[in-house]
């Protein structure tokens, strides 16, 4: 069989890049259509060589301008008190699109790269995002055994949600190219943060792209300091900020906002998104004047939709069953009947094939039709036929049946679905469990529930259901942080958030905690920090856990009441009970039927979420904002729409909070009998070393011998016991005492050990670690030849130190305890100090000051303060010309 001329054309190899003649050319012809083309499906895809046509003819203009170097275009824009540098066209030109964006000496690299072919239509755009902190530059290297960077930090997690989030709502239905977006920070200063720069990298890399995006994004920080908002503070600014507000926009509408602070007013960060408003509002203006003089062409004709009829069809089909579905409360039999009915539909119309209600109306001809002409062919009926006669009979022709795609048949079904769900909450203002949309679910709350844990709670909020479980440790159970400026950074608390396929009653991975629960999880953390006690009082690392073991929306927020409620069973003493709530939004209400106004939903559940236009995350208590965290599915809002859905989510929040405080059974507010226990001291900076001792031995030993969990020290004299009984802790806390005690002329110690016996004296331990020499001549109120004669190791004595010399060497005496002493001696002691009994001086206790600690190392101990045994009986052999010049210490 022979190639005919199309099929040839595609045979024959391509010519060479720089070929500028063929030996034989083609004449042009179209190829007969694909077999499915008979199919009445949705628009045909625009072929990959219709983008790669827009690639190839932006390739060759940068070509030619890349003979006298790569085209480059640049362009300051202010930010704040700054400006941010703005490059592109002459790093990363084989990528969609690639920009440098420069913030003082703070430099972040994106690019923006499209597949060269559509994936199959699905319900979401095909958007992966992708952002990395380079340690180099910080000028630093891994400190761990890889030294190349692998997997995302939480850090650069919670980014990518920030630059991915703003981003989606951008995106046109029916564009299908996988998407992939880069992010590196390839320098950084330690004063500009790279995290806000992303989010407007980005933007304007999508915006140069071919990426047929609606609208330009940018991103701001906005930071309140001195009563002042400040646009992209540096870091320095934001260690004084009460405020840190991640946003991002378009030059008209607000995309998303995320962020905390201390129990701000709603009116303050209303006024703190209008402030990042206007700026990102004159970014948006300097983005498209360079989108003007060196965008790519968008790729609008590769937009494809479901047909315009397929809507029609499938609210045919299914519109009854739709209600009737709608209207069951209970989620997981809505999403059974939901299933069901969609199958139906999909088999209708993808299968069996859709006749429409107007064609079937008609579906017998009429006989003018039929019989239009003599000459066409007659029907005979049963064979009969008179004479000079014809008896024609009009004949039933089935009109064609339509067949859809299955894909495009379940993409409509679901906008079908998200419509009908929209209408029965505008047009009859019930939602789909028979709430009003202010209306919240039901509340109830247990505490105590886990017996051996140190608090826990089960928060049930309709079918959102969060188990919370906090556990109390000591500094080596605080979460380490490794970043762009410290590797010695740790966190004191934490929240660990998990949602399990189980959850939703589905089946699903289970490994690593996915982007999303990394994001749910510090935002419930950040909502909860706040009213933590400092550590001073509370000196405890405080992990939550928050396990979803229901879900049908808010469970982020389900996770900070049930984590308020377990800190409180815990016995943390915190400031103030807060709740978290989760709000939605109809914004186009006239479709429906309504006046127009946005509606607001309070306490949204999941197939709201999935069918709103808004996902706002609100916590804190009736006064203020702890937390919060702001998602438009549609192209923004405005601010009148946010200050409505801030003042109906502070009069949710108080609902919550007074249902929390019905708690059944209420939080114990005490500490767990399982709880460790944690005592701080101080003692002087240099007798750390004598708690640690040479390589660590001394703070081993002590560890060991008390059986206390472990002993952390500060280089500024802060000693941290950890201890799961107070007898060890007390044991603990007594040897240390002793160990860093400063001892005094006078001083009278009972039932010391004697711990060696020298010919010249004994080495008594007046304290653990702490030894002095009692000189043979202070031992009895007689003469003796030896030590020997009169005491053996391990005897118990009462000393009283009588001197100090100048190395910190001890000198004891029992002698001068002993009823006969001389009166010479006596006299000697009252003018040398009070006789008086004394125990070893111990040090005030305090506290710790920041929740964020830093540890460095600990120093080895000086030679001075661990002087050996060996050189002390080096020094107590010496002839003794007065009995005060033989003293030795260990």
């Amino acid at each position: 069989m022979l190639a005919g001329p199309a099929a040839l054309h595609l045979l024959l190899p391509a010519p060479p890049p720089h070929s500028r003649h063929l030996a034989f050319a083609l004449p042009q012809q179209h190829p007969a259509p694909p077999l499915h083309a008979s199919l009445p499906r949705r628009a045909r895809r625009s072929p990959p060589a219709q983008r790669h046509g827009v690639a190839r003819a932006s390739a060759a203009v940068a070509e030619e301008a890349s003979s006298s170097g790569p085209a480059k275009f640049s362009v300051r824009i202010p930010v704040g008190d700054r400006e941010i540098l703005v490059e592109t066209g002459h790093i990363g030109r084989q990528a969609s699109a690639s920009v440098m964006v420069t913030d003082g000496e703070t430099i972040l690299y994106c690019s923006v790269c499209l597949s060269d072919s559509p994936n199959d239509p699905s319900d979401f755009f095909p958007l992966s995002v992708h952002y990395q902190e380079r340690l180099s530059a910080a000028g630093r290297t891994s400190g761990g055994f890889f030294k190349r960077e692998g997997k995302a930090k939480d850090h650069e997690v919670l980014v990518c949600r920030l630059i991915d989030r703003p981003l989606r709502p951008t995106m046109p239905k029916g564009f299908y190219y996988e998407t992939q977006i880069l992010s590196w920070v390839f320098s950084y200063d330690g004063i500009h943060s790279p995290d806000c720069l992303a989010i407007t990298a980005a933007g304007i890399a999508v915006a140069l792209s071919e990426i047929p995006n609606k609208q330009t994004i940018a991103g701001v920080r906005i930071g309140l300091i001195n009563g002042q908002f400040v646009i992209n503070p540096t870091t320095e600014q934001m260690e004084n900020s009460e405020l840190d507000l991640m946003m991002a926009g378009t030059d008209s509408a607000i995309l998303m906002i995320e962020g905390y602070c201390d129990f701000l007013t709603e009116e303050k960060l209303l006024e703190a998104v209008e402030a990042g408003q206007v700026a990102i509002r004159e970014i948006c203006k300097a983005i498209d004047v360079l989108v003007q003089n060196c965008g790519k062409k968008k790729m609008v004709d590769a937009i494809n939709l479901p047909p315009p009829e397929l809507y029609r069809h499938v609210e045919d089909i299914s519109g009854d069953e739709l209600l009737k579905a709608l209207q069951i409360k209970e989620k997981i039999p809505r999403r059974k009947a939901l299933s069901a009915l969609e199958e139906k539909v999909v088999t209708i119309l993808s299968e069996q094939g859709y006749v429409s209600k107007d064609s079937s109306s008609g579906v017998t001809e009429s006989l003018d039709v039929i019989v239009e002409d003599e000459d066409e062919d007659e029907v005979i009926v049963d064979g009969e036929v008179d004479e000079g006669d014809v008896h024609i009979k009009p004949v039933s022709r089935k009109p064609p049946c339509q067949l859809f795609a299955e894909v495009d048949v379940k993409l409509v079904f679901k906008e079908v679905s998200s419509k009908y769900l929209r209408r029965r909450i505008v047009e009859g203002g019930k939602r789909s469990d028979g709430r009003s949309p202010w209306e919240l679910r039901p509340i109830n709350s247990q505490c105590g529930l886990l017996p051996r844990a140190h608090g826990s709670a089960l928060f049930t909020r309709g079918e959102t259901q969060s188990l919370a479980v906090v556990t109390l440790g000591g500094y080596q159970m605080a979460q380490r942080i490794d970043n762009l400026v410290d590797t010695e950074e740790s966190k004191s608390f934490y929240l660990q958030y998990s949602f399990p396929p189980s959850c939703v009653g589905e089946v699903g991975r289970i490994g690593a905690p996915s982007r999303r629960e990394i994001g749910h999880g510090m935002l419930a953390e950040r909502a909860l920090e706040p009213i933590l006690p400092p550590e001073e009082d509370f000196p405890y690392t405080i992990r939550v856990e928050s396990t979803i073991t229901e879900s049908n929306g808010s469970s982020s927020m389900a996770s900070v009441c049930g984590g308020c409620l377990a800190l409180q069973d815990a016995g943390v003493p915190i400031k103030f009970p807060v709740a978290g709530i989760a709000m939605g939004l109809v914004l186009d209400t006239q479709e429906f039927g309504g006046d127009g106004s946005p509606l607001i939903l309070s306490d949204i559940t999941g197939a709201e979420d999935a069918s709103g236009d808004m996902d706002f995350k609100v916590a804190g208590n009736e006064s203020g904002i702890t937390a919060f965290q702001m998602d438009i599915k549609v192209v923004g809002i405005t601010l009148p729409v946010m200050e409505q859905a801030l003042l109906q989510a502070r009069g949710g929040r108080q609902h919550i909070l007074n249902e929390m405080s019905k708690s059944s059974p209420p939080p114990s507010k005490a500490l767990s009998r399982h709880a460790p226990l944690i005592h701080i001291m101080k003692v002087k900076p240099n007798k750390v070393n004598l708690i640690i001792g040479s390589g660590g031995k001394t703070i081993k030993s002590i560890i060991e011998e008390t059986g206390v969990d472990a002993i952390d020290t500060g280089d500024d004299g802060t000693v941290k016991i950890t201890a799961r009984d107070l007898s060890s802790l007390e044991k603990s806390k007594t040897i240390i005492a002793n160990l860093t005690m400063v001892p005094k002329v006078g001083e009278i110690y009972r039932n010391c050990e004697i711990k060696s016996i020298a010919p010249y004296g004994a080495f008594v331990e007046i304290a653990p670690g702490r030894e002095g020499l009692c000189h043979i001549s202070e031992l009895s109120s007689g003469w003796l030849s030896k030590a020997e004669d009169a005491f053996k190791v391990g005897d118990r004595i009462d000393v009283k130190l009588i001197e100090i010399n100048d190395k910190g060497q001890l000198r004891l005496s029992s002698r001068a305890l002993l009823p006969d002493a001389d009166s010479e001696s006596n006299s000697k002691q009252q003018s040398s100090g009070s006789t008086n009994e004394k125990v070893p001086q111990k040090d005030d206790l305090i506290k710790m000051t920041t929740r964020r600690t830093k540890r460095k190392k600990q120093s080895e101990p000086s030679g001075a303060e661990n002087a050996t045994t060996k050189s002390l009986e080096k020094s107590a052999a010496a002839p003794a010309t007065s009995q005060g010049s033989e003293t030795a210490t260990k």
